[in-house]
């Protein structure tokens, strides 16, 4: 177990790195919420501080006295355990607290946090040490979520204000890695079966039949979306599943979100502003129905959850020389050669698969308000695996499951193609 002074630095560390992703936002751009998937900057650092507040501080203080009445009721994101909450859809209603008075109270929960990991004693600091921990990662996802926030937030034509100062964009590296990776299946295993750390809806490790398949060596980029496009993929029924083709009629969509055209040329919005599309790149912010009905276009499919877990696992294609160094740019991009035949399974999009989001065998939820963390979802939603632009490093991992309903496309989301051999 680490030391006392290293459970403070990794604490300090990752609730620093939430404050810098927000460092250069306008004060403006806390607190709106374009729309119900989003929610404001403001209340993602909220509600940070009252999950320590409410899941550490509560639990292990003796006679707890929450740092303001109200906070649990506004920064309560979905936990029924704990008590009632704001409406999610409502998150940017509220003009108080201010962006000051919530930076306060994170600073405040900071130094409670401290104060008990340095004073509690070795049976306590065991007991909470694992919680600290969820909390930790659990932060991480909300970085995560900030970025793709903010992205919508900065949505704004004409304008496009730009996040990022588009000079630090990067060029990618690498090539294309064209053609299909042939995988044998068989009884292979799946989730997560080690001692470092892993959310609970990875587990139980267990086995998992596949017949032979082939999986695509690379992401499906701007051009050959743009293909489908061109080839009336947006109106033509047979290609989308139903409750797909009602959704897209109604938001009329006609292109990946943040997709624009200027005098006949294509372009997209970035953390970077506007930046005219480029082929080459993968295409992002697409929904699962864009996905499965592109798939079908191009006479394939999506892979499941449990093939491409399996491929990212035998190709070693998740894997980088040494130590895992990742150079976040906030845009998908080629990546570097791998020396695998599929490539660009981190770092560039979340890839949807044809997996619904639903428990292994043998699954059980923790006990108590935690166990809502992830059980209470497993309904109604697709699983992507891999990792995106926006994805810190420790959760890039071959066994990681994410989820979102098949509507959605604020994330940094994008295809890779199956076939069965």
């Amino acid at each position: 177990m680490p030391s006392r002074a290293e459970i403070i630095q990794q604490y300090k560390s990752v609730r620093s790195a939430t404050e810098g992703i927000c460092a250069s936002l306008e004060v403006e751009d806390f607190v709106v919420q374009p729309h119900e998937d989003v929610s404001p900057p403001r209340w993602h650092l909220g509600h940070l501080a009252w999950f320590f507040e409410n899941f550490v501080l509560r639990r292990f203080v003796s006679g707890y006295e929450p740092v303001h009445p109200h906070y649990s009721f506004l920064f309560n994101s979905y936990y029924n355990l704990v008590g009632d909450r704001t409406v999610r859809a409502t998150r940017g209603h509220h003009t108080r607290p201010t962006v000051h008075q919530v930076m306060q109270y994170r600073a405040e929960v900071d130094a409670r946090i401290t104060r008990l990991i340095e004073s509690c004693d070795d049976t306590t600091l065991l007991q909470l040490a694992p919680i600290l921990e969820t909390g930790l990662h659990h932060e991480q996802q909300h970085q995560e979520l900030l970025l793709a926030d903010i992205k919508a937030i900065l949505h704004q034509p004409p304008l496009f204000p730009a996040y990022v100062d588009a000079s630090r964009l990067q060029a990618g590296q690498g090539s294309r890695h064209e053609g299909w990776t042939h995988l044998e299946g068989g009884n292979v295993e799946i989730g997560h079966g080690g001692d470092d750390f892993a959310f609970d809806n990875e587990s139980p490790r267990h086995t998992q039949l596949l017949r032979p398949f082939k999986l695509a060596n690379d992401l499906i980029s701007n051009a050959e979306y743009l293909a489908f496009m061109d080839d009336g993929g947006y109106r033509r029924p047979e290609l989308w599943l139903s409750d797909g083709w009602d959704v897209a009629a109604a938001r009329r969509w006609e292109a990946p979100l943040y997709w624009h055209t200027r005098a006949g040329a294509r372009f997209t919005h970035t953390l970077y502003g506007l930046r005219e599309l480029l082929p080459d790149e993968p295409v992002c912010h697409v929904s699962y129905y864009e996905a499965d009905a592109f798939a079908r276009w191009a006479g394939t499919r999506l892979p499941t959850e449990f093939e491409w877990e399996h491929a990212a696992v035998i190709t070693e294609a998740m894997k980088f020389p040494g130590t895992l160094e990742i150079d976040w740019n906030y845009q998908p991009r080629r990546s570097r050669d791998l020396n695998a035949r599929i490539s660009r399974m981190i770092g560039e999009v979340w890839e949807w698969t044809s997996s619904a989001y639903a428990p292994y065998p043998g699954y059980r939820a923790p006990e108590g308000a935690i166990g809502e963390y992830n059980g209470k979802f497993m309904v109604n939603q697709m699983v992507l695996r891999g990792g995106s632009v926006a994805t810190p490093a420790e959760h890039i991992r071959a066994t990681y499951r994410n989820f979102w309903h098949p509507d959605k496309r604020w994330q940094f989301t994008g295809i890779r193609l199956a076939e069965d051999a």
